[in-house]
């Protein structure tokens, strides 16, 4: 049997346990359906199908599991849903871009510099085995280049940008710096305790993106979508605070405890007519102040 055929059976399968567990004997049916469908023999015996769990592990990172009490084959996204469905996603854009030989004249990619995904591998080394990274940085609003040392502690991604949230021994302050920004990565050859006191997901939890404010509090917004963009909101949240307080065909209002930062107002100001802003005071103020100074552009 071909690679391409492999491949072509490994999908069929996942896409199958993607949907709902199965028994051997439906894989087996699925797969003698799909021989006849497409001209290739994807029949497998019971011993080839644990070489095809071993070989999509090893491709994909995806766990096929067999419950014996209910004897079916799954995939299992619970311990870590967060990573087993941006996996899953990979997997589907592979698959998708592996025709993109016989399709490039219908697949449009976004004209953008690359994200820094070059670095991934070498910083979770380090923040797995607690080594220092060294590497020179470039600030988006400033041109000047400047050598860091860093404790690295977390990836973080965020609006299709990758972050590295790090202690900087520079000045001892936990900072967030974009890969995209990073040349010269050097993993040290020294180690470094990670903090009993710091909690990554907490220090994140009532941040919009990748700004935290040191010392501030998160505040209790209020925001009123009319009914069309409430419609993404709901299915995209703004926040993992997200609770919805109305839902009708006129509007969609929804509640969010979050530090108001630069990232956050910007996605406000993002939608427009289609927002209105319910409390706090000071969040209204402040847009408000940006409006005027929006209009006053124009008004010459």
């Amino acid at each position: 049997m071909t690679k391409r055929a492999s491949i072509a059976r490994y999908n069929i399968i996942i896409n199958k346990l993607r949907r709902r567990p199965a028994t051997f004997a439906e894989i087996e049916e699925l797969l003698n359906n799909e021989s006849e469908l497409h001209g290739d023999n994807f029949n497998v015996s019971k011993r080839t199908f644990q070489r095809d769990r071993d070989d999509i592990r090893s491709l994909y990172k995806i766990d096929i599991q067999f419950d014996f009490s209910k004897q079916v084959y799954f995939i299992n996204i619970d311990d870590n849903p967060e990573a087993n469905e941006r996996i899953l996603e990979a997997f589907d854009t592979f698959n998708a871009l592996n025709l993109s030989d016989r399709l490039s004249k219908h697949i449009h990619f976004e004209k953008r510099k690359p994200q820094g995904t070059e670095h991934l591998y070498g910083v979770l080394y380090a923040i797995k085995n607690q080594i220092q990274i060294k590497f020179v940085y470039q600030k988006y609003w400033e041109n000047q280049l400047t050598e860091r040392i860093v404790e690295p502690y977390a990836l973080k991604e965020f609006k299709n940008r990758w972050y590295v949230l790090s202690k900087d021994l520079g000045d001892n302050k936990v900072k967030s710096f974009a890969l995209d920004r990073i040349t010269d990565l050097e993993i040290l050859n020294k180690k470094f305790n990670f903090p009993k006191d710091f909690d990554v997901t907490e220090h994140y939890r009532y941040c919009f993106g990748i700004i935290s404010p040191n010392g501030d509090q998160p505040e209790l917004i209020i925001l009123s979508f009319n009914s069309f963009q409430g419609k993404y909101i709901k299915s995209l949240p703004l926040h993992e605070s997200q609770q919805i307080l109305i839902d009708n065909e006129d509007e969609l209002r929804i509640q969010l405890k979050i530090f108001i930062t630069h990232d956050f107002f910007m996605e406000l100001l993002s939608y427009g007519q289609n927002l209105k802003v319910i409390k706090p005071q000071s969040l209204i103020n402040n847009l408000k102040a940006i409006v005027k100074n929006i209009q006053s552009i124009y008004e010459e």
